[in-house]
C-alpha cells in the first residue's frame, strides 16, 4: 500500500513566514523609499542602454550552416503489432530522446536513413506503475515519435533482428 505523508498542521506551515506580516512601517518612510528605488531603476536602465553591445557582421552566421547533432535523438525502433500495421502507411514509431523536439526527428531520420519525412508526430507516455514484492515502483516516462514518410519509400527497421 502507497504511503503518503500527512500535512503538517498550517500553523506551523506558515510560522516561518508570518515575519513577513509582524513588520509595521510608518507612512511617512514608505514614499522616500519608493522615490529612492524608482531613481535606481531609472540609472540603472540608463546604464544598460549605453553599454549596448554592437553586432559585427562575424558573429550573425547562417543557421543553414549551423549543424546539428543528431546522435542519441533515435533510441530504437518500436516493433509492435501496432507499428506493424502503420507500415503499411508508411508510418514508422521510434523510441526517442525525452528532450528530442520534432525538428531533430526529422533530422535525425534523414541522416540515420537518407529519406525526408513528410511529417513527425510526437508524444509523451507516461511510465506504469509497478510492484516488485512488497515495494513499489515506476518505469521511467518516455518519448514517442510516429515518422510518415512519402509514398513509395521505406524504411528496413527489422535490421539485426532474427
Amino acid at each position: 500500500m502507497l504511503r503518503l505523508r500527512r500535512p503538517r498542521p498550517l500553523r506551523l506551515r506558515l510560522s516561518k513566514h508570518m515575519g513577513l506580516f509582524n513588520k509595521k512601517t510608518t507612512k511617512e518612510e514608505e514614499p522616500k523609499v519608493v522615490a529612492e528605488k524608482a531613481i535606481e531603476v531609472k540609472e540603472e536602465a540608463k546604464a544598460v542602454k549605453a553599454v549596448k553591445p554592437v553586432k559585427s557582421a562575424k558573429a550573425v552566421t547562417d543557421k543553414s550552416s549551423v549543424k546539428v547533432s543528431v546522435y542519441g535523438v533515435l533510441i530504437a525502433p518500436l516493433l509492435t503489432e501496432k507499428t506493424a500495421s502503420g507500415e503499411a502507411n508508411n508510418q514508422y514509431a521510434f523510441a526517442i530522446d525525452a528532450k528530442a523536439t520534432k525538428n531533430e526527428v526529422k533530422k535525425a531520420v534523414e541522416s540515420r536513413y537518407g529519406l525526408k519525412p513528410v511529417s513527425v508526430n510526437v508524444s509523451n507516455v507516461r511510465g506504469k506503475f509497478v510492484r516488485f514484492g512488497q515495494q513499489f515502483g515506476k518505469r521511467k516516462n518516455w518519448k514517442k515519435a510516429i515518422v510518415t514518410l512519402p509514398k513509395g519509400k521505406s524504411i528496413n527497421v527489422y535490421e539485426g533482428i532474427k
